[in-house]
């Protein structure tokens, strides 16, 4: 396998951009679709002044700004060691001072959006908050799976900075035993789970974007650099 070293001697500036004209025409096709779902009414309840529609809106735009940051700094660090340049051995606590404050942001505006749109789905209420405690379960382990077995540090792009991530094994335990993206899959499920436990529309279609929109990072970003870092282009 080749170093990280060498995968930097080996590409080039068209790399940092591979996969981003996908990345762009995919997410002008998610927001279309989340300014059609999120008409209508937005109720007279606000919080910080603003309502359920505006929150929405805010948690959409943070997600993409988020995943934005994740793409710009992840092509940076494995083409140009960008990161470790300027920040050496802290380059990575840096990145995740950089990277937990906007996601822990996500799911507290997926809930602000519930709360103030509650009610809004019109399902029957405890089957509604029934499914949506499962969903937050799963959500839940696959944390606490992250955690245990695979570590937040190679959860952040470990292996785009350090040679040692690479090389560990696949982890095929908690829940990474139902899908080796654990985190992608039942991760994001935690959103759906505030949507239905609230019954809210607005928040289900947030949550829906944000899933889709992880999905479109997971194919247009860390694709290409999975290529890089473990198959035919390193």
């Amino acid at each position: 396998m080749a170093t990280l070293q060498d995968i930097r001697a080996k590409s080039g500036w068209r790399d940092i951009f591979e996969g981003q004209g996908q990345h762009l025409i995919l997410l002008t096709f998610l927001l279309a679709g989340a300014a059609w779902f999120l008409q209508g009414d937005t109720g007279t309840r606000r919080f910080l002044w603003m309502d359920s529609v505006t929150w929405a809106w805010v948690s959409v735009w943070l997600a993409v700004a988020h995943q934005g940051m994740v793409a710009l700094i992840f092509r940076l660090q494995l083409h140009l060691s960008l990161m470790s340049r300027f920040l050496a051995k802290r380059d990575l606590q840096v990145w995740g001072w950089m990277f937990f404050p906007f996601l822990i942001a996500r799911p507290v505006t997926v809930l602000i959006v519930a709360v103030l749109d509650r009610g809004s789905l019109g399902w029957p209420l405890w089957p509604s908050i029934g499914a949506g405690a499962v969903l937050l379960g799963v959500a839940g382990y696959t944390m606490y799976s992250v955690k245990r077995y695979f570590s937040f540090e190679r959860a952040l792009g470990g292996d785009h900075f350090y040679e040692h991530y690479r090389r560990m094994p696949i982890v095929r335990e908690g829940a990474f035993r139902w899908s080796q993206n654990a985190m992608y899959t039942f991760g994001f499920m935690g959103l759906w789970g505030i949507a239905l436990v609230c019954g809210s529309w607005q928040a289900l279609i947030v949550a829906a974007f944000q899933h889709a929109y992880i999905w479109v990072h997971m194919y247009t970003v860390e694709g290409p650099d999975m290529r890089w870092l473990y198959g035919e282009n390193g």
